[in-house]
C-alpha cells in the first residue's frame, strides 16, 4: 500500500474526489497528519495511525472533540469522521485549523475551560427548572464516565459509567499500577499503592462533586490559539472532577498564570486542592511510565510516598 491508495480512500470516505494532498504535517508523538485542500477552498486535516489499537483510540478522539464542540464553549477543531486506513489502523479527519502557540488567548482559556468544566452542572439546574425533561441543550449527565473508550497517548480508559468519583479515578490508577505490575515486577510501587488505595476517600472529604466534561490530557502541546480564540486538540475526554485537567496543565509548562487566574476566577480553589492536585498529578506520571519506561518512576513513586504519609 502506498500514500495514494491512503489519499484515495480519504477522497471516498469523505465524497470529496477534488482532495489534494499538501503534504505532511505535525500528528504528535504518536501519530501521523496531513493536510487536504478541498476543492471549495478549505482544508481538512487527517491523522492517521496504522497500530492495531488506533481504530478505538480515534473513536476515542472523535466521540471527545464533538462533546466539546457541542457546548459550544470552547474552541475545537471539527471532527468529520474516523475510517480504516489501508496500510492498516485507522484515520481521523478533522476540520484544519491555523494554530500558533498560546500566548494573548491564555485567560480566556482558563476562563472557557472553567465554563466547560461547569456546563453539565449548567445542564443540571436547565433540567431542574423544565421538570426532568433533558432537550436537546439540556443532556445531563449524572455520573462519571464516558459513552466510549478514550485513550491518554495510545492506553485505553476505561471509562464506564460509575456513581462514585472516588471508585471511578480508584480504577484509572488502578489499571496504570497493573500494567505496571505486569512489566516491572515493581514491589515498591505494588505497596505504596496498597496503601494509598485506602486513603484515597480522605482527599475528597467534605466535597460534593458534579461530574464535569474533562479535555482528559490537557497539556501545553494540545492547547493554542488562533487570532480570535484559544483552542485545545486531542483530547481523552471524560465526565469527572473539574480538578482534573489542571493536574497535566502545571506538570509539562504551556499555561500562564494568567491561565490559572483566570479560571479560579469562576471556578475558585477548593479545601484540599494541592494535595489532590498531586493525586492527579499521579495518573499521567503513571501513565508516562508505562508509555516512555522507567524515566518517570522516580516521580511517580516520590508522588505515592507523599499521599501516603
Amino acid at each position: 500500500m502506498s500514500n495514494n491508495d491512503m489519499d484515495k480512500t480519504v477522497r471516498q470516505q469523505l465524497d470529496l474526489p477534488d482532495l489534494k494532498n499538501l503534504g505532511a504535517e505535525g500528528g504528535g508523538c504518536i501519530n501521523q497528519g496531513v493536510v487536504y485542500m478541498t476543492g471549495q477552498g478549505t482544508k481538512i486535516y487527517v491523522k492517521t495511525n496504522t497500530g492495531s489499537e488506533a481504530r478505538q483510540m480515534f473513536d476515542g478522539e472523535h466521540a471527545s472533540l464533538q462533546a466539546i464542540h457541542a457546548t459550544g464553549i470552547v474552541r475545537v477543531p471539527k471532527s468529520i469522521k474516523v475510517m480504516d486506513n489501508p496500510m492498516g489502523g485507522a484515520m481521523l479527519a478533522m476540520e484544519y485549523l491555523d494554530i500558533k502557540g498560546l500566548s494573548r488567548q491564555a485567560g480566556n482559556l482558563g476562563e472557557s475551560l472553567a465554563r466547560l468544566h461547569l456546563s453539565n452542572s449548567e445542564a443540571e439546574k436547565g433540567a431542574e427548572k423544565m421538570e426532568g425533561y433533558v432537550g436537546e441543550n439540556c443532556q445531563y449527565v449524572s455520573e462519571f464516565g464516558f459513552p466510549v473508550t478514550t485513550c491518554c497517548g495510545y492506553l485505553p480508559q476505561d471509562n464506564t459509567w460509575d456513581k462514585s468519583w472516588v471508585s471511578f479515578y480508584a480504577k484509572k490508577l488502578d489499571f496504570q499500577l497493573k500494567k505496571i505490575e505486569k512489566e516491572y515486577n515493581d514491589k515498591e510501587a505494588r505497596e505504596l499503592w496498597s496503601k494509598l488505595q485506602l486513603k484515597l476517600p480522605n482527599f475528597f472529604e467534605g466535597l460534593t462533586i458534579k461530574p464535569a466534561l474533562m479535555h482528559g490530557d490537557l497539556w501545553g502541546g494540545n492547547a493554542g490559539e488562533l487570532d480570535s480564540c484559544p483552542v485545545v486538540f486531542d483530547p481523552a475526554s471524560f465526565y469527572g472532577h473539574s480538578e482534573y485537567d489542571l493536574a497535566i496543565a502545571q506538570m509539562f509548562g504551556g499555561f500562564s498564570e494568567r491561565f490559572f487566574q483566570s479560571y479560579f476566577k469562576i471556578l475558585p480553589k477548593q479545601s484540599g486542592y494541592s494535595d489532590r492536585l498531586e493525586l492527579y498529578k499521579l495518573f499521567h506520571y503513571l501513565n508516562h511510565w508505562n508509555h516512555l519506561r522507567s524515566g518517570y518512576r522516580g516521580s511517580s513513586i516520590s508522588i505515592m510516598k507523599k499521599l501516603v504519609k
